[in-house]
């Protein structure tokens, strides 16, 4: 079913909230643009609604499907709201900012400050992937600040996508979509257990026991930055396991971007975790432009200022 046919209709009073419009929706929430109405501003809310789990019922609450188990439904609410806990204590220019997050209708909302821009989902499927090096280069360090914050705080995101990163006018991105998270644990024993993302979540993810830790979400990081230039999520890390036939990036594209930066894709990318960047840190130092280049990269690898 389309989820603006299940969404609250405009008008809504949920708490000290108005819904202005629906704004999107994937199979467990539903999101709104609102207006608080003591204050007046503008902020976009977050409401748990799991598609195959649950439905509107005609007082606008969200109501358990028949025969559907109530646990299954108990559990991504519990997950929905450790979500929101953490996000409200991660505060970054870079990381999505909840202001508030409270129980109504039966289930839960989080409320984020609205900010204009666009998917990155958007700006692959618009332009065919071949974003710039500038873009590029705009976008992810600041990214990876965020991430380092989130890796320091002793979280992993854990689902890192194209779909999960918003970026403002100016290039100025935002981390989505912390569903996923998880408390580092360094331990070999640890599994996520979590719905995984398959293009773009790294070989531990998948592996019963696999030993997770700032090296995966730096693994989809590398994949989501493929696919801004190649225009299409990079093949799952399984297939790549057992066949590697994806071809390196730095033999790929190399006419149109900066060595160091396709050496720095391929690294995150690699298929052992053992042997990829251990940190955020790594990672940034790896991305560094040459300072040669920095002085006069050829077109199409223009500064961070110049077209995306």
């Amino acid at each position: 079913m389309d989820r603006s046919q299940q969404s609250l209709p405009t008008g809504t009073r949920v708490d000290d909230y108005e819904i202005e419009a629906f704004l999107g929706g994937g199979g467990f929430s539903i999101v709104y643009l609102a207006r608080e109405l003591s204050t007046g501003r503008q902020l976009s809310i977050k409401e748990y609604m799991p598609s195959k789990l649950a439905r509107r019922a005609e007082d606008h609450s969200v109501a358990l499907e028949p025969g559907t188990h109530a646990d299954l439904f108990h559990r991504g609410l519990k997950l929905f709201l450790q979500e929101a806990k953490i996000l409200a204590t991660l505060k970054h220019p870079n990381i999505v900012n909840v202001v508030n997050f409270f129980r109504a209708n039966g289930t839960v909302y989080m409320v984020m400050e609205y900010e204009a821009g666009k998917n990155l989902q958007e700006y692959i499927n618009s332009r065919g992937g071949q974003l710039s090096e500038s873009f590029l280069r705009t976008v992810f360090p600041p990214l990876l600040d965020g991430l380092k914050l989130i890796h320091t705080r002793g979280y992993l995101h854990l689902d890192i996508k194209p779909g999960n990163i918003h970026v403002r006018p100016g290039g100025r991105p935002l981390l989505l979509d912390f569903g996923a998270v998880h408390r580092l644990h360094q331990s070999r024993r640890f599994q996520p257990g979590r719905v995984v993302t398959p293009n773009y979540a790294p070989i531990e993810q998948s592996e019963a026991g696999g030993y997770v830790g700032p090296w995966s979400d730096i693994y989809a990081i590398g994949a989501t930055m493929r696919a801004c230039i190649e225009g299409r999520p990079p093949p799952p890390a399984t297939e790549r396991h057992e066949k590697d036939t994806m071809r390196p990036a730095v033999q790929s594209f190399k006419r149109r971007y900066s060595p160091e930066l396709l050496q720095a894709i391929d690294w995150a990318m690699e298929v052992d975790p053992l042997l990829r960047p251990q940190s955020v840190d790594e990672f940034l130092e790896a991305l560094r432009p040459a300072p040669e280049e920095e002085q006069a990269l050829p077109p199409g690898k223009s500064s961070v200022m110049g077209r995306w």
